[in-house]
């Protein structure tokens, strides 16, 4: 039973760390190598965590070989633009000027029903209504509609625009503080009692949530009363 629990902690740990190495990506977002690359370490953890005959090494080797491996190749795609074409891809244009570019479309097998399913998610109607779409390298579609289809700008309709969005830092997190956040926006626990208490709050453990935006606006979620 120690033997499947230790294994299974290591083995768990091993890949988090090694996807934690790939970066933060979605699923969809994830390169052909990449997702070739998660799909095997899923496959060779299982098997020393299922068969006590394997030895751990058998599974944690080949796991550490391909991971030295996607980062030699993540450097080479780096350093030369020939390798990163050769093993990413490049983009592909599938309407150029509201024309569908079929021999793209064949060359990626990106069917017409996927295109237009695509073009719906984003709220167009029709492929007359796109200028540019283009298939990324990660699978999806950025599509770019026509300057007559966009919504205007403030600039565009002679309106000043006033930037009231800033970013908020959390300071205080379900009843925690956190002080290398609260350190970081150049304040001190004197303004933070001060804080609490115009929100009718005595300590941290009170609230649940707590931030500050870079223009020194507080937003406060009191805890609700557990039952």
């Amino acid at each position: 039973m120690m033997t499947a629990f230790a294994r299974t902690v290591i083995l768990y740990f091993l890949i988090m760390i090694g996807l934690r190495l790939m970066g933060k990506r979605q699923i969809g977002e994830l390169e052909p190598g990449e997702l070739v690359l998660t799909m095997m370490i899923s496959d060779l953890a299982t098997v020393p965590m299922q068969d006590f005959g394997i030895p751990l090494l058998a599974g944690v080797i080949p796991i550490l070989t391909l991971l030295a491996l996607s980062m030699l190749l993540s450097q080479l795609s780096l350093s030369s633009l020939r390798f990163r074409r050769l093993a990413c891809g490049t983009p592909s244009v599938l309407i150029r000027e509201g024309v569908l570019q079929q021999e793209a479309m064949r060359k990626n097998r990106y069917t017409l029903d996927e295109l237009l399913e695509e073009l719906r998610g984003q709220g167009i109607t029709g492929v007359e209504e796109v200028k540019y779409a283009v298939l990324e390298n990660s699978g999806r579609l950025s599509v770019f509609p026509w300057a007559r289809n966009q919504p205007p700008t403030a600039e565009e309709l002679g309106v000043e625009a006033r930037e009231d969005a800033a970013l908020p830092v959390v300071l205080v997190n379900d009843g925690r503080l956190l002080r290398r956040n609260l350190e970081a926006r150049g304040l001190d626990e004197i303004w933070l009692r001060k804080a609490l208490q115009k929100e009718g709050l005595v300590s941290c453990r009170e609230a649940f949530l707590l931030t500050v935006d870079e223009a020194g606006r507080v937003t406060c979620v009191k805890k609700e009363g557990r039952t």
